[in-house]
């Protein structure tokens, strides 16, 4: 009797893992509880252990390959089958015949697996319990495109994140059942791949390169979920990563490796595309992502729903700059990177807000609810939008630890990698259109919150000090508020502090 050897169960967050490592071939014994393969997710690495005592009777899932929780991958049959292939040679004639039929033919079953032919349905991963719908963003393939495993087909985009939809198998993609800004639900069926037809595409190339187009395929286009999530995060070809894993794969520690060897010499540029006629006068209409769009409905809302008010004071930002330019380098030496103004910025706020409770509240129906913690948006733009991720708990962070919350969730807004926690909460928000060059704005309330602080470009000005002109870098201030729960007191009051803890940056040291 034959044991089924399955995928463990998946947490609800993880859509499919990777059979990363099969530790036994078929034939070998095993023992109960002997690891027998590890599943790699994009959260932790699964062992999948023996039942019992017994042989490997089938692997149907090699290393590389996606699948499912509770998708059945081998085969372990009992300990008494194991002695039957010693005996195999005191066995009749014609089961060896046969047996050595099977062999022959055996090969040919693995190039052409029975899969082959059948059409795999493509299918939108499960959405978080907070989404409804999602959009197809961008289709990779095209109907009768080559594709191979683990190959990225298309770009499901939804409120808070953007998924990707891989390929399962080799195959020929056919039908795209739903097109580029379609609204589509999860699990629904958006088109079909044909497996098997896809391995037959390199044999265009010539017969001296076919090894090495196997190692190629081999280390590039079966990457592990983790292995696939850092090139992305850091904008890297697989193709150009150098494998030393199992069959070439590319392992963690061969990106590692690229990424500190030094750059190669920059290629000469290519010729310069032909110049469009000039006079032309063209346009082009694309729909609105859905985060756009969802931006777009919020910000609608916080104008039509709040009694916002903008007040604002203006910040001699000479101090912070010489006490970042005394220590910023050894600053970096010690925690390993830079010393901005946004770690200042976030001091004094979180400072602001715990003298001023109701800037920190916010209006639920008839009731003003009072935070007794301080989480803080940072306004972050990206190529898909305006988002404000959460730095949490921000009164026991460090000025290092707030610098190195900020970088990362920069980074991950860049890369569309931002989770649902990551977006989720905040009491205050911080927006910093001064990077970009903006000398006074007013900002517009990030719902359900109360207020929004908007920080400006430091421009030097002549300023009255002690009866004298000075020429000193001033940043203005402004502060949107809900007038339904903070008063003018509140609000002026907020901002001074901020400036005088800015002004002063010994304030915050001292609690003063």
């Amino acid at each position: 009797m034959s044991t089924e050897i399955k995928v463990p169960v998946l947490p609800e967050s993880v859509a499919d893992a990777t059979v990363a490592t099969w530790h036994v071939s078929v034939g070998d014994k095993v023992t109960r509880d002997q690891n027998l393969v590890d599943i790699e997710t994009d959260k932790v690495v699964l062992e999948v252990v023996a039942q019992h005592d017994g042989v490997i009777t089938e692997i149907t899932q090699e290393e590389g390959a996606t699948v499912l929780g509770d998708q059945v991958i081998g085969l372990l049959g009992d300990a008494d089958a194991a002695p039957a292939s010693e005996d195999a040679p005191k066995e009749d004639s014609s089961t060896e015949e046969s047996a050595a039929t099977k062999s022959e033919d055996a090969p040919a079953a693995q190039s052409a697996p029975a899969s082959e032919g059948k059409e795999v349905d493509i299918k939108v991963p499960v959405l978080p319990e907070s989404v409804a719908d999602a959009t197809i963003a961008t289709w990779h393939v095209q109907a009768g495109d080559a594709v191979t495993r683990d190959q990225n087909l298309v770009d499901i985009e939804t409120d808070k994140v953007v998924l990707e939809v891989v390929a399962q198998e080799d195959g020929i993609m056919g039908e795209i059942i739903h097109g580029e800004g379609d609204t589509v639900l999860g699990e629904q069926v958006i088109g079909s791949v044909k497996a098997g037809g896809a391995p037959a595409a390199p044999a265009k190339k010539a017969d001296a390169a076919a090894p090495a187009a196997s190692e190629s395929n081999d280390s590039s286009d079966v990457l592990t979920p983790s292995v696939r999530r850092l090139i992305a995060e850091k904008g890297l070809d697989a193709a150009k990563i150098k494998g030393t894993g199992k069959n070439g794969r590319v392992t963690k520690e061969d990106v590692d490796t690229f990424l500190k060897a030094p750059a190669p010499a920059a290629k000469a540029a290519p010729a310069a595309a032909p110049a469009a006629a000039m006079g032309d006068r063209t346009q082009k209409r694309v729909p609105m992502t859905r985060l756009r769009k969802t931006i777009a409905k919020r910000l609608l809302e916080a104008k039509n729903s709040t009694a916002m008010l903008t007040t604002f004071n203006e910040v001699n930002m000479e101090p912070i700059m010489s006490l970042r330019k005394q220590y910023q380098e050894v600053f970096e030496k010690r925690h390993g990177i830079r010393l901005g103004f946004m770690s200042f910025y976030v001091k004094a706020v979180t400072e602001a807000l715990k003298r001023f409770p109701d800037v920190n509240a916010s209006i639920d129906g008839d009731d003003i609810v009072y935070h007794n913690y301080f989480d803080i948006s940072i306004a972050v733009s990206t190529p898909r939008g305006l988002v404000t991720p959460v730095l949490k708990d921000c009164d026991k962070l460090s000025v290092a630890e707030i610098e190195k919350g900020i970088r990362e969730l920069a980074l991950k807004g860049r890369d569309g990698k931002l989770t649902l926690d990551d977006m989720t909460g905040g009491n205050f928000t911080i927006t910093n259109g001064g990077v970009f060059g903006s000398l006074l704005s007013t900002p517009i309330i990030n719902l359900p919150q109360s207020s929004i602080l908007g920080m400006h470009k430091i421009q030097d000005r002549p300023m009255a000090v002690n009866g004298k002109v000075e020429i000193l870098p001033m940043m203005y201030l402004a502060l949107s508020y809900d007038h339904r729960i903070i008063d003018g007191k509140e609000s002026v009051g907020f901002l001074v502090t901020i400036k005088e803890l800015l002004e002063d940056p010994t304030r915050l040291l001292l609690d003063v």
